[in-house]
């Protein structure tokens, strides 16, 4: 892999941070900003996403049925073209090229792939130096791919040069040609253009720094997943994506999950004091339980102790709910882990009056107040 941009320190001071914003100008919602408290050079363990220039599906093609159990022949999963087994090949052999890292897994997407790597020594340059010669090699798999299915002029009998095939005939290939074929009419440049190719890589790439041993196994089954919950967003884009501008008496809600369950013939809100005890709390479950399993949809920002309970206990049944949060959403948002099924099976809608922000923040007693009338509310 070839290290083809300058790396800057590891860490930078707060000095230059604050430089930096000053020149930044306004800053944007970006996935693809790095920590700059955050060593890259380190021992950690790193989850990386990277995108196809244009999000163009040239990895392979997603196969399967959304709700088919694990280890099924119909399990959902993606069927690499040659780009994407090269592509695959390259992501396993960075450790070749940095013996530091550690290759965990790799989940390639049709149009864009997620990768584990464990960094067990310290590097000897940026994480982004690395990730910069692995799109490298890409680039170079990709150009031999391309170079492989173009016809060669192939001598005749008399001495004369002539093509395999014009550019109107069909050629006969083998297999793992055709996976490569359709890639040509997206690799081209376009009209008007000077480049030889269009980048096989979107700029930048995103990375999620492991923070406990405990988050592994939730990066690991989301990679496995991945193809599962594509195939259930293109079953039921309208559960899965974030929606804007829901009036609701006086309130505007952003939100993702089913808006059918608004228009329940039952709707409950849930209310559980903080003052009961363990065994009092016990019977106002089993209670809105009871009544969810009649057909209640319950309805709760679920604050209290007792209310998470309820909550909790009818989501594991896969009942239908609707949770108030204080946390907005952006147009990027999606729900993740057991939210993400609930959504795609329709049992789930969150739901916020408020803008998204990034930052962690306590809710105040009276935004706890308004989210308690907003659930009345709903349920009238």
């Amino acid at each position: 892999m070839s290290e083809i941009f300058h790396i800057f320190a590891s860490i930078m001071t707060d000095e230059q941070i604050a430089a930096k914003k000053e020149h930044a100008g306004e800053k944007k919602a970006s996935m693809k900003r790095r920590d700059d408290h955050h060593d890259y050079t380190e021992r950690r363990m790193y989850m990386i996403t990277l995108e196809v220039e244009g999000r163009r599906p040239v990895f392979g093609r997603l196969v399967g049925n959304a709700f088919a159990p694990k280890g099924s022949i119909d399990e959902p999963r993606i069927e690499l073209t040659a780009l994407g087994q090269a592509v695959q090949s390259e992501w396993m052999g960075i450790h070749d090229y940095y013996p530091q890292i550690e290759v965990m897994t790799v989940q390639m997407m049709p149009d864009h792939m997620h990768g584990i790597l464990f960094v067990r020594e310290q590097l000897p340059v940026h994480l982004g130096q690395v990730i910069s010669g692995f799109k490298a090699g890409c680039r170079k798999a990709e150009k031999a791919l391309i170079a492989a299915a173009e016809p060669q002029p192939t001598e005749n009998g008399a001495g004369a040069i002539e093509k395999e095939a014009r550019p109107t005939e069909k050629r006969t290939v083998s297999s793992q040609q055709v996976t490569a074929l359709p890639l040509q009419g997206l690799l081209v440049p376009q009209q008007g253009t000077s480049q030889a190719y269009r980048p096989l890589f979107a700029k930048g790439y995103n990375d999620l720094i492991l923070r406990s041993y405990d988050e592994l196994p939730a990066w690991q089954n989301y990679l496995h997943d991945n193809p599962r919950r594509l195939l259930m967003k293109r079953a039921r884009p309208e559960w899965l994506r974030p929606f804007f501008g829901l009036q609701i008496g006086q309130h505007c809600f952003s939100g993702i999950g089913n808006r059918e369950l608004l228009k329940a013939a039952k709707r409950k809100a849930v209310r559980v004091s903080r003052r009961l005890s363990d065994e009092e709390i016990a019977r106002e479950v089993e209670r809105y339980m009871e009544e969810a399993r009649q057909g209640a949809v319950l309805v709760s920002p679920a604050i209290s102790p007792g209310e998470k309970r309820v909550m909790r206990a009818a989501f594991n049944a896969g009942l239908p709910t609707i949770v108030i949060m204080e946390n907005g959403f952006t147009p990027l948002s999606k729900p993740h882990g057991e939210q993400f099924y609930a959504c795609g099976q329709g049992t789930l809608l969150m739901l916020s009056p408020w803008e998204h922000h990034n930052e962690k923040r306590l809710l105040t007693a009276a935004q706890c107040t308004q989210m308690n009338l907003m659930a009345l509310e709903l349920c009238e």
